[in-house]
């Protein structure tokens, strides 16, 4: 099945590398754009596409963490550039856009990977409209306001590729995650189309629908302690592999699995995540009652930025 979702240069690339035939990486030379590239699964995509030949663009709001991260790659050898920027401000990406393609010039891959998490749920957000807001804001205005400004360039050079970091969410529906994964499948939807768009100029989209990642944005959760998870570097190595082979989507197989049942069996699904909803009770972070600590968040939620 994976075959079917990745360009034929790249299934032919990887045929050639398992006969012993290396090959450098499509990433030599091209210049690669990560946000949320201060910590989590964008400083190790940015780590590991510089460590591959790639010029790495840096964003996020957190200028010592960013200088840190360029630092690290420069050290190794790497080229790296940084840019402090809210991505909520859509004035600011329109100037990020702007001073990187004076700076840097046309970006080749962009990583949509700055995002906010909200586990709460609807009870408990009656009043919280502005999760809702927030949400939409770094999740789905933001990147799309972004690659909105980097596709002319992408696609005059006749050539671009857009990863996303969203969530397996996208296909389980998962419950106290509303506002979370609507962001999320606003994103993917959006690009799917977009990508249907500008396929005849070159430019290519990639929905990554991971599990859960290890980063700072998951630890205020305390729901996901003990639970299976792969690390931000094994993501990254992910992500890497997705901007050399360019598929449609990468999915996790549990991710596969909901999606089919919530075609074939909606009901069916319906009453099993309810059931994992009333066994999953809010924490004590969204109730609002959690102590003082890095649990205690107001919105259990943190962000990549």
């Amino acid at each position: 099945m994976g075959l079917l979702l990745v360009t034929p240069r790249a299934r032919l690339r990887r045929l050639a590398a398992r006969l012993g035939r290396d090959a450098p990486s499509p990433l030599v030379g091209r210049t690669v754009l990560v946000t949320g590239a201060s910590s989590g699964i964008g400083e190790a995509t940015a780590r590991a596409a510089a460590a591959a030949g790639a010029r790495v663009v840096l964003v996020a709001r957190r200028k010592a963490e960013l200088d840190r991260v360029r630092t690290a790659i420069e050290e190794r050898g790497g080229r790296a550039s940084s840019y402090v920027v809210d991505l909520t401000d859509l004035d600011a990406v329109d100037a990020l856009v702007r001073q990187v393609l004076e700076e840097v010039g046309t970006v080749d891959h962009l990583v949509n990977n700055a995002g906010r998490s909200i586990r709460r749920s609807l009870e408990l957000s009656q009043d919280r409209f502005h999760d809702v807001e927030r949400t939409m804001a770094i999740n789905f205005f933001g990147p799309v306001r972004l690659t909105m400004g980097l596709l002319p360039s992408m696609r005059a050079q006749g050539f671009g590729h857009v990863v996303n970091v969203v969530t397996w969410g996208v296909q389980l529906k998962a419950p106290k995650f509303s506002a979370y994964i609507a962001s999320k499948t606003a994103l993917d939807t959006w690009s799917r189309i977009a990508g249907r768009e500008t396929y005849a100029d070159g430019v290519t989209f990639t929905n990554m629908r991971f599990g859960l990642v290890r980063t700072p944005m998951v630890a205020p959760t305390d729901a996901y302690d003990g639970r299976a998870s792969m690390s931000a570097e094994e993501a990254a190595a992910r992500v890497v592999r997705a901007l050399e082979d360019r598929p449609v989507t990468w999915d996790t197989a549990a991710g596969r699995v909901g999606a089919v049942v919530n075609v074939v069996a909606p009901r069916l699904s319906d009453a099993l995540m309810s059931r994992f909803h009333l066994a999953s009770p809010d924490s004590a972070a969204a109730r609002g009652t959690a102590g003082l600590g890095p649990r205690a968040s107001d919105l259990q939620a943190s962000e990549q930025q």
